[in-house]
């Protein structure tokens, strides 16, 4: 994993600006309405091929409109800079600068020291996830017969057993793959050799200037193994994937060193909307100092949502517990985004994971696995285990498409789903997981009781043979 500095709490803004507006019947006319007071010449996305531009095509002009979404990318310019300000208070448009946004991830040495206490955690898993089971008509002896193999193996990584995309018992069984769901990850793109993906269809696409969708730094492909990874890895690797036939959609929107802007992530919103991708994970963001959250994000959010789209998001690792909880970062604060904060193989939240400090919004909204998370990773490391909300988020996408798959909900039903089926964490406030740790769905295995019906068998009648 790259190193990266500490950052502060103040936010990395990139000179340009962008632009939304809350009535959306008069989205369409919303270029015309924005030259006309600046003087600015947009472009619209559908003039791009596939609607698909770079940070460098937006350097090649005064700006672009985002024809999905509803949003313009404005550069900035010295005599314009004015009147783009003045289009929030004269024709009611939202007005923001554009933010520089990072993937979320730990500095090395933080994710060695989770690292040194994983087994001891692991070993007492199981004691842990135990739940009361309904009653059942078998006695002591035949349930100790029913035990599930895959329990007492390392099989499976600890975060699929605890979210029971592989169930604890042999009473249930989880037959959903997430087939026939698009999933797209917007991160630092894809190892497209990685072997465990050998044969498995990917649409992928860049929207960073100069790089292609080859993730060169890992963590795109982490988040993508996690979501979206193989039933069967390669032998003696244990399972770590959750949505094993979801359909890929890779959008390349932070760059090989781990940073991006927000016209950036908003383009790979736009095309994975135009995709048609039912769920949208971004283990990605930026720190906040203070109260509020991005209006126009919140508005794309909410949009996508009431369409079928839920947009998933890492709600950031700025915490160091238990003496400093950090807001949930940008874009995750939203109200319409579902924000992911980490715990651990105990059920303990993570250190880093930050809060959610404000009441009207910017809660987290569900936890997932976050510590010792093991994943694939850019070649030739092939695999690697890593902490943050980051590593948590893949896990809620993931099983999101499993619910999708399984009960037909998109969008804010979809949502309702996961947090209503979350398993409650008692023991920490839900300013710090939400409705709790995320679920997968199950179905109960069915069992003929005793003792068997048994059908009366008709005589058969025999020809009488005469002498």
């Amino acid at each position: 994993m790259a190193k990266k500095t500490k950052k502060q709490d103040e936010p990395e803004y990139t000179g340009r600006y962008l632009v939304y507006s809350p009535d959306l019947s008069q989205a369409a006319g919303i270029s015309s309405q924005i030259q006309s007071k600046t003087g600015l010449n947009l472009k619209s996305s559908t003039e791009f091929e596939n609607e698909i531009f770079t940070e460098k095509d937006l350097e090649n002009t005064d700006g672009i409109y985002l024809d999905k979404i509803g949003v313009a990318v404005l550069n900035s310019k010295p005599e314009a800079e004015s009147s783009i300000s003045a289009l929030a208070d004269e024709d009611g448009l939202i007005v923001e600068k554009e933010r520089v946004v990072h993937a979320i991830s730990l500095l090395d040495e933080e994710t060695e020291n989770y690292v040194k206490g994983y087994r001891d955690a692991v070993n007492s898993l199981a004691d842990m996830l135990v739940q009361p089971e309904e009653e059942y008509d078998f006695d002591e002896a035949e349930m100790e017969d029913l035990e599930d193999p895959e329990v007492s193996v390392s099989g499976n990584t600890w975060g699929l057993k605890a979210t029971k995309v592989v169930p604890q018992t042999f009473l249930y069984t989880n037959p959903y793959s997430g087939s026939g769901i698009k999933v797209a990850i917007l991160d630092t793109g894809f190892d497209l050799n990685h072997p465990d993906f050998a044969g498995r269809p990917i649409v992928s696409q860049s929207f960073i200037s100069g790089q292609a969708v080859q993730d060169g730094h890992g963590h795109g492909t982490h988040c993508t193994g996690t979501a979206c990874g193989p039933k069967s890895p390669a032998p003696a690797v244990e399972r770590y994937g959750v949505a094993y036939n979801a359909k890929i959609h890779i959008g390349k929107v932070l760059s090989n060193s781990g940073s991006g802007a927000d016209s950036g992530i908003l383009a790979g919103i736009n095309w994975a909307i135009a995709n048609g991708c039912s769920i949208i994970s971004m283990s990605l963001g930026a720190n906040v100092n203070g109260p509020g959250y991005s209006a126009v994000y919140e508005s794309v959010a909410l949009n996508a949502l009431n369409n079928g789209t839920l947009i998933i998001a890492a709600a950031g690792n700025a915490s160091s517990r238990p003496g400093t909880i950090k807001p949930v970062s940008h874009p995750a604060n939203c109200p319409s985004i579902m924000a992911v904060g980490a715990v651990d193989s105990a059920m303990n939240v993570a250190s880093f994971s930050c809060g959610g400090l404000y009441p009207s919004y910017g809660a987290v909204d569900i936890a997932g696995p976050g510590v010792a998370v093991f994943s694939s990773t850019k070649m030739p490391a092939r695999y690697a285990t890593w902490n943050g909300t980051s590593m948590a988020t893949p896990h809620v996408a993931g099983i999101a498409a499993l619910w999708a798959q399984a009960t037909g909900l998109r969008g804010r039903n979809l949502w309702r789903k996961l947090i209503s089926t979350a398993k409650a964490l008692p023991a920490h406030p839900s300013r710090d997981v939400g409705a709790g740790l995320v679920q997968a769905p199950n179905k109960r295995r069915f069992f003929w009781k005793y003792p068997f019906p048994v059908k009366p068998i008709k005589p058969i009648p025999y020809p009488i043979i005469r002498p």
